[in-house]
């Protein structure tokens, strides 16, 4: 299962990488004063920016850092001062090594830090098995946490926020707390799939579950939240999103209690009515996550 699992986490990022033509093109859009939201290939970027200096949430691919930069720019932004990562995957932190370059302080949780700089063999053991070799010095966190820390920048704090196991184990949601507009990473991908739960990477789907619950929490109904994928969306968005995983944790737990097998689970199409036509994640796929997931002991913490 986890060697399924890395073969379409690989996909996806094959894909993606290999499909970084130079007609992409980044997109601003405002969303408060002094924040904002850069769509363009891979992951969403959150910006932050003001006369403290310029804080940015993610920064896909490094092909794109110069248009990312110029689209910073365009804000009446400065130059980016810090970079937050929200998990490790090259989607979301292939930028860093531009970024780390050009003088930015990247800052991510500790098990950022810690893969980044081991790198990974995904797909291991299929067709479509490739190294990610090890990110080099520059283009890894400066900064690391446990549970979160706080930006006091541009009259606001940028607090982040480190969710358990969930999408990694190094998911972090990032808050713009007088901005109320939350960045939640892949945590939360809008209207353009299933979740994916790299158990490769620590994740599980229970933490989904909870870090929802937890943005829910300390959100409302103004609050504008930032996808890791997909357009921009509201408390209302995310709490769809939650109660579809919620909904197929327990059917898929249902299943097992029931003895039945995995293939079996699938077979009842437990996740068909939330798919996503050509979402990175299909049915059958999230089911078998949740599946193994479920199978998983639930790992202590240290608080």
């Amino acid at each position: 299962m986890r060697r399924m699992m890395t073969l379409i986490a690989a996909a996806v990022a094959s894909a993606a990488c290999a499909q970084t033509p130079p007609a992409v093109e980044i997109k601003a859009e405002p969303l408060a004063p002094g924040v904002a939201v850069l769509f363009g290939q891979g992951g969403n970027i959150g910006v932050s920016y003001g006369a403290d200096g310029t804080v940015l949430v993610d920064d896909q691919f490094a092909p794109l850092t110069p248009k990312i930069q110029a689209a910073v720019a365009t804000l009446g932004a400065t130059p980016v001062r810090f970079l937050i990562n929200t998990h490790w995957h090259g989607d979301h932190t292939g930028g860093n090594e531009n970024f780390g370059k050009a003088g930015a302080l990247i800052v991510a949780h500790d098990n950022v830090r810690v893969r980044l700089a081991a790198g990974a063999v995904s797909g291991a053991g299929t067709p479509r098995a490739r190294t990610i070799p090890p990110a080099p010095p520059v283009a890894l966190p400066v900064v690391t946490y446990h549970d979160g820390l706080s930006l006091h920048l541009n009259g606001d704090e940028v607090r982040t926020y480190h969710m358990h196991d969930a999408h990694t184990d190094g998911d972090s949601v990032v808050y713009w707390k007088k901005a109320n507009v939350i960045h939640m990473g892949d945590l939360f991908m809008n209207k353009v799939s299933l979740p994916f739960v790299d158990l490769a990477s620590g994740g599980n789907v229970r933490g989904f579950v909870v870090a929802a619950d937890k943005v829910l929490a300390m959100t409302n109904a103004e609050t504008k939240i930032i996808p890791g994928h997909g357009p921009m969306a509201t408390r209302a968005d995310l709490q769809a999103w939650r109660d579809l995983i919620a909904d197929v944790i327990g059917k898929v737990e249902a299943g097992i209690k029931a003895k039945k097998t995995l293939a079996e689970i699938q077979a009842m199409k437990p996740a068909a009515r939330y798919e996503v036509k050509g979402g990175f994640i299909g049915g059958d796929a999230f089911v078998a996550a949740v599946h193994t997931s479920l199978s998983a002991p639930t790992k202590p913490h240290r608080h």
